[in-house]
């Protein structure tokens, strides 16, 4: 099998990395992995903690850049890419522009497409935005559906996707997070907050999503700032998105408070290392919202809508969106009341179970005719 895995963005590494490693396993798989550039630093930091070395990088990221700009820098590179390359399966993830504007480049192509984390939505076509639009039209398009939960297979089902290709294999952000969490340390976080810290609760924060920037981002800084100087025996640890218009909101507010750290984006395993020690999480980030789930931290999400429901459902994230006294409320009924914090605690495997990218691989293989298989195993009675 010739297989193109494209991945753009932080996030998108991450949850292609175990799948890369699983393609890697695999003999009959001719491997090739290119990277949009879209987050140059960002990405880079992934690709180094899993090892993997690009074979293209369509180099897209310029400054200040619009959608419009990126989405034709990406187009026009992937078909140059596709037009030499012609592959059996193009492999893209989740909701980014990258990913859009590479299924779309191969659909162009006719290369089939294979979309990683199908099948998530809010029901709100600008919120988040652009993703929400991202991965319905990559739904309209795609040859395999791989939706990460039930509820996921049940919602491209209504959109009439054809019960053929949806396959349920969980998501393979666990796959990377049961690969990677035994290997971290507090070495990490000790570098970043001092010992003596070390005893403290701590609030882990991000906060990075376009639909944030501006008055919403100001309003989360404000309300960590209350949240520090009523908690002075609380320490929150703020890794900085590179974005100007996230650093302009966020330094000049948070700076001078004495128990804030702000740090530059962390690694991968430097981030888990954090999320393992915090007490809670407070997040937009969708990502952030299943590791924690996974490993039992809560997560305040910064969103009024979340295509992540099942962990709503399970007690381990609750929507507070922007608002600066929603915010400061929850956070401190999670740091007095035992009983709240005990039911948002516990760990879930609504996302999956670490086999996702296994089921994957097995998936294509059976699909492209490098294996014989029983057809039955490719859509879970959703």
């Amino acid at each position: 099998m010739k297989i193109v895995v494209v991945m753009g963005t932080r996030p998108e590494a991450i949850k292609l990395a175990p799948l890369v490693a699983e393609l890697r396993r695999r003999p009959n798989v001719d491997l090739r992995v290119v990277t949009t550039g879209q987050h140059r630093e960002l990405l880079d930091q992934v690709l180094t903690t899993f090892a993997i070395v690009p074979d293209d990088d369509l180099n897209v990221m310029r400054p200040e850049q619009t959608l419009a700009e990126l989405s034709g820098r990406v187009l026009s590179g992937v078909d140059r890419l596709l037009s030499t390359v012609a592959p059996d399966v193009l492999v893209v993830q989740g909701d980014t522009t990258s990913a859009f504007m590479c299924g779309l480049g191969a659909w162009y192509r006719r290369v089939p497409v294979a979309h990683v984390e199908a099948g998530l939505r809010t029901g709100l076509l600008s919120d988040p935005f652009p993703e929400e639009m991202n991965r319905t039209l990559l739904g309209s398009l795609a040859t395999w559906h791989f939706a990460p939960t039930k509820q996921s297979a049940r919602q491209l089902r209504r959109e009439e996707v054809p019960a053929s290709s949806i396959h349920l294999t969980g998501n393979t952000v666990v796959d990377a997070l049961r690969w990677m969490a035994p290997r971290c340390s507090d070495a990490p976080l000790r570098k970043l907050i001092g010992a003596d810290l070390l005893q403290k609760r701590l609030i882990l924060v991000t906060c990075h999503r376009r639909e944030s920037l501006g008055e919403p981002m100001r309003s989360v800084a404000n309300a960590l700032a209350t949240l520090a100087r009523t908690n002075p025996n609380v320490v929150i640890l703020f890794p900085v998105h590179p974005n100007p218009a996230v650093r302009a909101v966020i330094m000049p507010v948070l700076a001078p408070v004495p128990n804030v750290i702000l740090c530059e984006p962390l690694d991968y395993d430097q981030f888990l290392s954090c999320l393992k020690h915090a007490y809670f999480v407070v997040s937009d980030s969708g990502g952030v919202q299943e590791e924690a789930t996974a490993l039992g931290k809560p997560v305040l999400v910064l969103r009024t809508e979340t295509e992540r429901q099942e962990g709503v459902k399970a007690g381990a994230l609750k929507l507070v969106g922007t608002d600066e006294h929603r915010i400061v409320r929850e956070s401190q009924r999670l740091l007095v009341e035992a009983g709240t914090y005990r039911r948002m605690c516990r760990a879930s495997d609504v996302f999956g179970d670490g086999d996702a990218s296994q089921r994957i691989v097995e998936i294509l293989e059976e699909a492209l005719g490098a294996k014989s298989g029983d057809e039955s195993r490719l859509l879970d009675a959703a």
